[in-house]
């Protein structure tokens, strides 16, 4: 049983876009994605600096424009199962069929305005913490006023809260965290500072007609199968201000009995935590198309 899986914002990097739009078709299917969205992803995905695509308006879109690429490039796939990390939700919810693709990407487009307008009320950041015990970090999180934004299993929480505070976790991490790393993300995602986006995003909502996944749906809020795509728009509203639970994503991969794990571009961050938290899953990471005859593979053997 084969999960297909979208990473969330910090995945992007400088022209990680480049080699993808040589595929054919690639380049007219995103000039005609960026039209339909007032926002030119060919130049992001392609010339744009770390800064620029840092940009929480501009990374969103970014990224699911490229989940959707990469994952056409593989042809028909048949998942057993679909999710992805924040906002590879929307990715995840295309692929499921709940949202067409410039459905998905409008409603990432606005996701990612009203996010950047809310992180600019207060300057927040987040921050990855490695090694410890997820319960003992999460104590120590809540004490210093942070937010357990991402409980990631594998050992990871993401912190996310003000600059000061995430300098105070610098000074002060909790007992058996090795390492503490700060996230290219522009603002404290998944807590109530992304208050102001729910709204915002609730109207967007309504303007859509979703159709219900035509595969497993695993949604970020608690691991749980969704069944009916009214229900999935409604989680992706609530999502930007509630933590993600990709532990409890895994936990629920388990019991689906998957075998492989297959991340769009640009992947490697939910692979890394695959390998560690689900041993004996099959997993890949679409990078560059050179990724693309091994992933048929994998589909072939899994899905």
């Amino acid at each position: 049983m084969l999960v297909l899986v979208a990473p969330g914002q910090g995945a992007q990097t400088p022209g990680f876009l480049t080699e993808w739009l040589d595929l054919p078709g690639a380049g007219d299917r995103v000039a005609t994605w960026s039209d339909a969205i007032g926002l030119d992803l060919v130049h992001y995905g392609t010339k744009a600096d770390a800064d620029e695509i840092r940009d929480t308006a501009v990374a969103q879109p970014l990224l699911v424009a490229a989940g959707l690429l990469s994952a056409s490039a593989l042809g028909d796939v048949a998942p057993g199962a679909v999710a992805g990390h924040s906002v590879g939700e929307i990715t995840a919810a295309a692929f499921a069929g709940v949202l067409d693709d410039t459905a998905a990407l409008s409603l990432v487009r606005k996701r990612g305005l009203a996010m950047a307008d809310a992180a600019a009320i207060t300057e927040t950041g987040m921050a990855a913490l490695l090694g410890g015990d997820p319960e003992v970090t999460v104590t120590h999180l809540e004490k210093l006023g942070l937010t357990p934004a991402n409980i990631n299993g594998a050992g990871q929480v993401v912190a996310a809260g003000t600059k000061e505070q995430l300098a105070a976790l610098e000074a002060d991490k909790p007992e058996g965290v090795r390492k503490v790393v700060a996230l290219k993300v522009a603002g404290a995602f998944h807590t109530h500072h992304m208050g102001p986006a729910v709204d915002t995003l609730a109207k967007a909502a309504e303007a859509l007609t979703p159709g219900d996944p035509r595969v497993t749906y695993v949604s970020n809020k608690d691991g749980g199968a969704v069944a009916t795509g009214a229900e999935v728009l409604e989680r992706l509203v609530g999502q930007v201000a509630n933590p993600v639970r990709w532990d409890l994503c895994m936990e629920t991969f388990k019991e689906l009995g998957v075998t492989a794990l297959l991340e769009v571009c640009p992947g490697g961050t939910l692979t890394g935590l695959a390998k560690r938290a689900l041993p004996g899953v099959k997993t890949l990471a679409l990078k560059t198309p050179a990724d693309l005859d091994a992933a048929r593979e994998l589909v072939a053997e899994h899905a």
